[in-house]
């Protein structure tokens, strides 16, 4: 699971413990979906702790590794999912939506989960993160190419108590861990996360409900 604190094995573990304990995620992505059943690709690092979510989900996925070239090995038209999170679609590349319209079937999907922002996780952060910005606006990659929507999914980073929050929070990202943690009256923190969805060729079928 490529987020942006987690790039210290020992602190992804620890971080993979105490996200979305709820499984919104994969519900929301599910319900987009559906998860099971033949035909699903995941873009991600093999054996990562989100691999093992969309298994325990239902999931049976084609694991694809990221590349700065995407290539989905599956003939032409076999899946009628792909599931991809963090790690690529780092905006919208035509050489992207391109594979991904190779490989899916007609009435097709694409998921593509990325950090939403306006939350307390994003407080952490001291950079221009796009996903927090541009990328969910009318202007921005996504919703501007391809026809993707978006569906916001409220989470939350779930601790066992205060204590814990404190010293994770500092692990991750210093003063400003520490600052949010002074804040927090109960130990969790907000976390929004935007599941941005696409049909293949970026039309829905005929016969697909109205999604926001």
């Amino acid at each position: 699971m490529d987020l942006p604190f987690a790039s210290v094995p020992a602190l992804a573990d620890r971080l993979s413990g105490v996200l979305d304990v709820e499984g919104k995620i994969c519900r929301a992505l599910d319900a987009l979906g559906p998860l099971a059943g033949p035909g699903v690709a995941a873009i991600d690092v093999p054996g990562t702790p989100w691999i093992h979510r969309l298994r325990a989900a239902g999931a049976d996925p084609l694991v694809v590794e990221p590349a700065d070239l995407l290539h989905i090995p599956v003939p032409d038209g076999s899946l009628r999912l792909i599931v991809a999170a963090w790690t690529s679609f780092r905006g919208v590349a035509a050489h992207e939506l391109a594979e991904v319209d190779r490989a899916l079937a007609p009435g097709g999907r694409l998921l593509v989960v990325h950090d939403y922002g306006r939350d307390d996780v994003s407080s952490l952060r001291d950079d221009d993160a796009p996903e927090y910005r541009l990328w969910s606006r009318r202007e921005g990659p996504f919703l501007r190419v391809g026809g993707f929507r978006i569906r916001v999914v409220h989470c939350f980073w779930t601790f066992a108590s205060l204590e814990d929050a404190h010293d994770l929070l500092v692990d991750v990202s210093g003063e400003r861990g520490t600052a949010v943690a002074e804040r927090l009256k109960r130990p969790r923190l907000s976390w929004n996360v935007a599941v941005y969805h696409r049909w293949r060729g970026g039309e829905a079928p005929p016969d697909a409900a109205a999604e926001g």
